[in-house]
């Protein structure tokens, strides 16, 4: 009777130790902080937080969002999560910079990480997050002046800030690329490259302006445009799925928008993407793995962090040559044969 006591008791302290270790393993959490485009954006903020998803599954860690209205809301969001439990903060656009450093500099134990933000000289809790957009960028730009039959391309943005301008650099330089090597003179509106001034709605959230701005783009003769403005954006495809994609087609960013925007997949020839949910997954792997270090993770072409998402419906529209150039443009960037528009 004692053995069978003491053997139940080994048992008893064996589930309680099993118990002990799943709460701890349980116990991380990751905290994340969005931008104004909200948790939902089909852009920008729902891939990074798909990243903290995907380690809640795959993981088994705790998540949780607080949602920023207006940038005034950024500081105190930060704040509010600190002392809340939360083993990585990760705040979700580069407008969020300067409340992240100063929460960072003033709570030195706790670890954060910035989507689209990096710091010169880093800062020792920070991990930021950054990405070769304008190299997934230039494959668009070089594929929409395949595709286009105006002979005329579009783009605009969501504000002037470096995230953005990434993306519209790397497009640009894409047709010019492809105007070299065909003879040809397809024009892009919206941006200017060198004197860093082009089209931007001034905001992340008025589908109004993106229906707009992709109106006027299409009167003045484009008739592919990239909205480089989350979810300003899905108003642009409101008017490509009104006119048809005969007359508009458009480019999505970030996500791919073709899964994303399923009421208006059929306007989208291809998307940007930047694997924010893989980069984020990254950072949280790091902290519960103890390996986290305040600096960059880039991604780019290479590791798969930004890429082109397929054609999907318009798989047969795009011409086997066109795809085969871009195989090989793609490859002569990895290789760094190829220059894209300067980071």
């Amino acid at each position: 009777m004692a053995i069978r006591n003491k053997a139940t008791g080994l048992l008893a302290i064996a589930a309680g130790l099993f118990l002990a270790s799943a709460t701890v393993a349980s116990a991380f959490t990751a905290c994340q902080v969005t931008d104004t485009g909200g948790i939902d954006d089909n852009s920008f903020n729902q891939t990074a937080w798909k990243g903290v998803l995907d380690a809640k599954e795959q993981l088994g860690i705790e998540g949780r969002y607080l949602e920023s209205q207006a940038e005034t809301d950024y500081e105190a969001n930060i704040n509010s999560l600190l002392g809340g439990n939360c083993d990585v903060i990760i705040t979700v656009g580069f407008l969020l910079g300067d409340a992240t450093k100063k929460a960072a500099e003033a709570n030195p134990d706790q670890k954060f990480s910035i989507v689209d933000y990096a710091y010169d000289p880093a800062v020792p809790n920070i991990l930021g997050q950054v990405y070769a957009t304008d190299e997934a960028a230039f494959l668009a730009g070089y594929l929409a002046a395949g595709m286009s039959k105006s002979g005329v391309l579009g783009v605009f943005g969501g504000i002037n800030i470096p995230p953005v301008t990434i993306f519209m650099d790397g497009f640009h330089a894409g047709a010019a690329y492809y105007n070299e090597q065909k003879g040809a003179s397809v024009t892009v509106l919206g941006w200017d490259p060198k004197a860093r001034e082009g089209l931007f709605t001034n905001n992340f959230d008025s589908l109004d302006d993106g229906r707009a701005f992709a109106q006027n783009l299409y009167d003045e003769g484009a008739d592919i445009v990239l909205p480089v403005a989350g979810p300003v954006g899905l108003g642009s495809a409101t008017l490509a799925a009104e006119l048809g994609t005969d007359k508009l087609k458009i480019i999505g960013v970030d996500a791919d928008l073709y899964l994303t925007d399923p009421e208006r997949k059929q306007v989208y020839l291809t998307s940007v993407t930047k694997r924010m949910d893989a980069t984020v997954f990254d950072v949280i792997k790091q902290a519960m793995d103890g390996k986290f270090e305040g600096g960059i993770l880039l991604g780019s072409l290479a590791n798969g962090g930004v890429d082109l998402a397929p054609f999907h419906d318009m798989e047969e529209a795009v011409p086997a040559e066109l795809k085969q150039e871009l195989e090989a443009i793609r490859a002569g960037i990895i290789d760094g044969s190829i220059k894209v528009a300067p980071k």
